[in-house]
């Protein structure tokens, strides 16, 4: 078997780590869940369940990673705890579901950028989605960004995912903090900004009742699966993918310093695109939350096709989006190659082709039918994802315990009394708050029908 490969700086850790959180789920998801549940009431769950229950998760799958030099799935063995395999198996299969409609979406950011330069969408941007989200050319984009993907994952860690990272990631910051600016300065966006950063205080309740199982009533009970999940979704968390990068960190990094910084960047720039989106859809009049997974392209569109210089921003908004999407897409991807690379000693890039090719398979029915890649989202957003991360903080504080803190404090300059405190946290608060997200997730899941595929 080959030497395993490490980050060549800490630096590049971190850009890798920002960078598989900030992606589609900051630029696409973030906007369109918090429109859709109810702007600063969503910001504001969002933003404690990141530090919250984010955080504290985040630094359980640092542990289990850096301790054990390993992928998400292998991890669990090699710290002698070879039953909780089924928890690596999970995250890994949550990172293969995603990409496989991410990919998708990824495609049409594609289709995006040459429709901005060549003004392709600006006569009906409504059907012009239709046409392109769906079908065919869906079909191709979507290989097409699976291929990139592919092409900077087989390039390894250092010359591939670092090196691309790096470029990445302050992209995304320069280009988005220049384009809000330019949003505030636009007639008409001033309500957004209202709907987005004042939060009604009284949508910030939640009742419970027991008949005999515990069901809850209040305007939190569809915020708080989406708001969490969200957290979940935009840090990379319960993918296997933290685990995995964490793999490749030496034991002088702090991982408690790192995962603050991972957090607050993370959340930072999800808040950013939120000061771009959402102000332009109020600029145009477009109803919170209407014209699902299609509604950033389609109000984005709509914006850019009737404001000056339309075409050049809108190219430049949607590179954006582009570079975010294959900073996540890449981690989703190393995640499972990273398994096969370990534990058969394979050829990263051969491991890298053949996984994207199966990716691609699975993102099929996604590309063919836009209600296929909301059934996908749905069930990772409301099931799989809340249950990976349960099962990595039922781990991390309950089975695997003291020896966790130890790994923790390695190379930190912080005390005793910080890793027991997380310990503590993550062994009771914070799996309980898991626990309510999943609770609430499966009831409406079953509620609303939405388990069912849409066959």
């Amino acid at each position: 078997m080959s030497q395993r490969e490490t980050w060549a700086t800490r630096a590049g850790f971190i850009l890798a780590a920002v960078g598989s959180a900030v992606g589609l789920g900051n630029i696409w998801q973030f906007p369109f869940k918090t429109s859709e549940y109810g702007g600063a009431t969503f910001l504001v769950v969002y933003l404690v369940a990141a530090l919250g229950i984010g955080l504290p998760a985040m630094l359980a799958e640092f542990v289990i990673g850096r301790k054990s030099n390993l992928n998400a799935i292998s991890a669990f063995e090699r710290l002698g705890h070879r039953n909780w395999k089924w928890v690596g198996v999970l995250g890994v299969g949550i990172g293969f579901w995603i990409l496989s409609y991410y990919s998708v979406v990824g495609g049409w950011v594609l289709r995006y950028i040459g429709g901005s330069l060549t003004g392709a969408y600006f006569a009906d941007p409504a059907s012009y989605f239709g046409s392109v989200s769906a079908g065919l050319d869906a079909l191709v984009l979507h290989a097409v960004f699976m291929l990139l993907v592919v092409a900077i994952v087989a390039g390894g860690v250092e010359d591939g995912i670092e090196r691309a990272t790096k470029l990445m990631v302050p992209s995304i910051v320069v280009i988005l903090g220049a384009l809000a600016v330019w949003v505030f300065t636009l007639s008409g966006a001033s309500p957004g900004y209202v709907y987005f950063l004042s939060p009604d205080l009284s949508q910030l309740s939640l009742s419970v009742s027991f008949d005999p199982f515990p069901s809850f009533s209040g305007p939190l009970t569809n915020v708080i699966p989406f708001a969490v999940s969200q957290a979940f979704f935009s840090l990379s968390l319960g993918m296997g993918a933290m685990i995995t990068y964490a793999s490749y960190v030496g034991e002088d990094q702090s991982l408690f310093g790192d995962s603050i910084t991972v957090v607050v960047l993370n959340s930072a720039v999800g808040v950013l695109a939120g000061l771009v989106v959402i102000p332009l859809l109020f600029v145009q009049g477009v109803e919170p939350g209407s014209g699902g997974a299609g509604a950033l392209f389609i109000s984005l569109a709509t914006a850019f096709a009737e404001l000056p210089a339309g075409r050049l921003v809108g190219a430049v908004f949607f590179a954006v989006v582009l570079i975010a999407a294959l900073s996540s897409a890449i981690s989703l991807l190393e995640v499972v190659t990273s398994y096969v690379v370990d534990t058969y000693g394979a050829r990263r890039p051969r491991v890298a082709a053949v996984l994207g090719g199966l990716i691609f398979l699975l993102g099929t029915p996604s590309a063919w039918d836009t209600a296929w890649l909301t059934w996908f989202d749905t069930l990772a957003y409301q099931l799989l994802l809340p249950l990976s991360v349960l099962g990595v903080l039922l781990f991390a504080g309950w089975v695997y315990g003291r020896p966790a803190v130890a790994e923790l404090l390695s190379g930190s300059s912080f005390g005793q009394g910080v890793g027991v405190t997380w310990l503590w946290l993550a062994r009771t608060v914070v799996i309980l708050a898991v626990l309510l997200t999943l609770w609430l997730g499966i009831q409406t899941l079953f509620v609303d029908g939405a388990i069912v595929p849409p066959l």
